[in-house]
Order: structure tokens, then C-alpha cells, then sequence
């Protein structure tokens, strides 16, 4: 699911194509200015790079658009530390929001991102009140 427009950009004019061609051949390296400072890019963004400059350099338009990373309920759980039959229970009751694949729940990268980062405050509130987990406050007094 696209995150952002895609953007559609035409192919090179044929000398500028070949000029780029001329410059790809052989070469990995791609150095990256932005406001006059160098930046190296980690792999994965410098082989995205690599791949849509050969794309020009053959002449091709391209279209670049994002996607949002769907996990599987499986690889969401172990993500979130949490067992498979937990998470689909969080997800039946609406507490995880979950899309379908046919008969497939698939959940948002960014969603289980949230859901851990609720945790994390709620026990820092829990913590700063003095609580346990299970509502117990310091001393083993029951919290009201």
C-alpha cells in the first residue's frame, strides 16, 4: 500500500542517458551532497540508487513510490515479544488494528511500533507511581 503519491519521472533525453551510462559502468560507489555535506548510503539505499540511475541509463521512465511493511501475525508477536494467540486476541478485539489478505491478518509495521511504544509509557506511569505490572504498589499493597 502506497504511503505517498507515487512520482513519475520521464525518461532521460538519450545523450543524457548514455552519458550516465557511460559513468555506471563498472562503478558502485555513489557519493550523495545534500546541502554541501557528503553522506554515504547504507546498502540497501545505495543499491535502490544504483538501480534506478541504471533504469535512466537504459532510457526507461521510472516510477518511485513507498510502501508500508505488513507483518504477518507471527512475525508481529515475536516483534512485540508476545505470543502468536495474544496478539490475535488484541487483534479480534480491536486493540491492534489488522488488515486481511484473504484469510490472512497482516498488521502494519508502524501499528505494532505504536502499540509497543503504549507499553513503554505505561509502564514509565506504573514505575513513577510505584506499581508493579500487576497493580501492586511498592510496599504489596493492592493499587486502586
Amino acid at each position: 500500500m502506497a504511503l505517498i503519491a507515487p512520482r513519475v519521472a520521464p525518461a532521460l533525453p538519450a545523450e543524457d542517458a548514455l552519458a550516465l551510462q557511460r559513468v555506471l559502468d563498472g562503478g558502485t560507489d555513489i557519493t550523495v551532497f545534500v546541502d554541501g555535506t557528503v553522506h554515504r548510503l547504507p546498502p540497501q539505499a545505495r543499491d535502490a540508487v544504483i538501480d534506478l540511475l541504471a533504469r535512466f541509463s537504459r532510457g526507461e521512465a521510472v516510477t518511485v513510490s513507498s510502501v508500508e511493511e505488513m507483518l504477518t501475525t507471527s512475525q508481529a508477536a515475536e516483534l512485540a515479544g508476545i505470543s502468536h494467540t495474544y496478539l490475535r486476541n488484541m487483534t479480534d478485539r480491536g486493540e491492534i488494528p489488522v488488515e486481511y489478505r484473504g484469510t490472512h491478518r497482516r498488521i502494519r509495521l508502524a501499528a505494532i511500533m505504536a502499540w509497543l511504544e503504549g507499553q513503554k509509557k505505561k509502564q514509565a506511569a506504573a514505575d513513577a507511581a510505584g506499581e508493579t505490572p500487576d497493580g501492586e504498589t511498592s510496599d504489596g499493597e493492592i493499587g486502586m
